[in-house]
């Protein structure tokens, strides 16, 4: 009995040891990528008070974009999305686009209210015999609006996100396309920012730009514009807030800076439109085609030698709805966590191969070790700890321990992240605000993060019983009126 004990006491000292040992390299490396972030931050603040965008309006070297709304069940916010891109004092203030908005087969109101509100009359069915023709389910009818002659309306089978997205590829026209969701809200200046990167590169070819998205649930939002920032009173909004900040701020500006971004976030990114077209447009059998399509991109760049890269920018902002309930939190989680393994999986070669770079042997481990199964290590953490405290002194140094790395890893580094979003924005002007997020962060680690860890676990349970290659429903409220 004595041996087995000493045997199990071994086993958990070097369970603990490992995971001790893994979330001081993960806390080393996030504290790496906050400070690239600030250093990029500190070199470019204040950028978007100036205004240093606007001769880009009129410059030669500005293309024309397409810009692709696709919807299912957006009946809450589309209008109020639609709106901040083609009317009144909110319009996108850049030189020349055309909004297509691609109605996925939804079972709600999306389609007759964006009909009724814009004065949609169909047109002729040769626009649907597209130059561009990446195979897509079949497409009803086109639309065109009688207020606005920019803004186009398809209407299609449902097929799923990434299947509406190639349908507006095939409809658009011009070389930069961009993807927003149906519940965005955009600032006016945004595409001016985003396609700063690619106006400015004029001897190195740009694949695509991403910019940043902020949560705009409690903010007055009149006409599809922000009428005022106000900070949720939700904590589960709130916790999301700073995670998104974190996410943005500190992962993608940090990745960037070498050339290494792997996701352009469906809410907010540009991309090349014949290069997308090259690698055979967004793949349909995956919940994760923002991601899976940016890895390709990076693929096929290392492969054909295109010499290209893939930029963030900080500075636009662009503003989406997030899950205020568990359940809708729950369900977007596990789908998040199942489309990074989908777009890891159908790239598996790329882990490890110096021929793909530094993708091959920093980024893909990067999210295969960190962003996939680090969950996993972090349950085994949880229990360790719960373990460990049971016992009692035995293991009492190694559960302090944990429990220090966990607030660090957590609580100090969302903390940092609130305070950089906040020096480069000042989004927030109440102080009271300001303390409810710091507040909020220091509690993270004794209940939020538990529970995402939970959830992405459950999605490791979830990919072997079957993938969902559906959208998923989120209960919505519409960010907009």
């Amino acid at each position: 009995m004595n041996n087995v004990y000493q045997f199990f006491v071994s086993f958990f000292i070097v369970v603990n040891q490992f995971i001790i040992i893994y979330m001081i390299a993960i806390c080393l490396f996030y504290m790496i990528l906050f400070l690239l972030a600030f250093s990029r931050l500190k070199k470019e603040r204040g950028l978007h008070q100036i205004e240093p965008y606007k001769p880009m309006k009129g410059s030669a070297f500005t293309p024309p974009l397409s810009i692709i709304v696709p919807a299912y069940n957006e009946e809450a916010g589309i209008i109020g999305s639609v709106l901040s891109l083609v009317t009144g004092s909110g319009r996108l203030d850049y030189p020349e686009f055309e909004v297509i908005v691609v109605n996925d087969g939804s079972i709600d109101s999306t389609l007759d209210k964006v009909i009724d509100r814009f004065k949609m009359v169909p047109i002729e069915n040769k626009v649907l015999q597209k130059r561009n023709g990446i195979q897509t389910k079949f497409v009803k009818c086109v639309y065109r609006s009688e207020l606005y002659p920019t803004l186009f309306l398809m209407d299609k089978v449902n097929g799923g996100k990434a299947d509406a997205l190639n349908a507006g590829i095939n409809l658009a026209k011009y070389p930069y396309f961009a993807s927003i969701d149906g519940d965005t809200v955009l600032e006016p200046d945004s595409f001016l920012k985003i396609m700063k990167p690619i106006i400015e590169n004029t001897e190195q070819e740009v694949l695509a730009s991403g910019g940043n998205v902020l949560l705009a649930n409690g903010s007055i939002i009149v006409k599809g514009q922000i009428e005022e920032n106000r900070l949720s009173r939700n904590p589960i909004v709130m916790m999301q807030i700073i995670e998104y900040m974190r996410a943005f701020l500190m992962g993608r500006m940090g990745l960037s800076q070498e050339n290494l971004l792997l996701i352009i976030s469906g809410a907010f990114g540009v991309f090349k439109t014949s290069r997308v077209i090259q690698v055979g447009g967004y793949r349909a059998d995956t919940v994760g085609e923002d991601m899976e399509l940016v890895v390709r991109l990076h693929r096929m760049n290392l492969e054909k030698k295109w010499g290209a890269k893939i930029f963030y920018v900080a500075d636009p902002v662009c503003y989406t709805e997030a899950p205020e309930d568990f359940a809708s939190l729950r369900t977007q989680r596990i789908r998040w966590h199942r489309g990074l393994y989908e777009s890891l999986w159908l790239h598996r070669k790329m882990l490890f191969n110096p021929k793909y770079g530094r993708i091959g042997t920093l980024a893909i481990p990067y999210f295969y070790f960190v962003e996939f199964l680090g969950p996993l290590i972090e349950f085994f953490g949880y229990v360790a700890l719960i373990i460990g405290l049971i016992l009692g002194n035995v293991f009492f140094t190694y559960s302090l321990a944990l429990v220090l790395l966990m607030i660090i890893y957590g609580s100090f580094l969302s903390m940092g992240s609130v305070l950089l979003e906040e020096w480069r924005l000042g989004k927030h002007q109440k102080v009271s605000e300001l303390n409810r997020l710091f507040f909020i962060a220091l509690t993270e680690v004794f209940w939020y993060r538990p529970i995402m860890t939970f959830w992405r676990v459950q999605a490791l349970f979830s990919i072997i019983r079957g993938k969902n290659k559906e959208w998923g429903t989120l209960k919505r409220k519409g960010v907009s009126a």
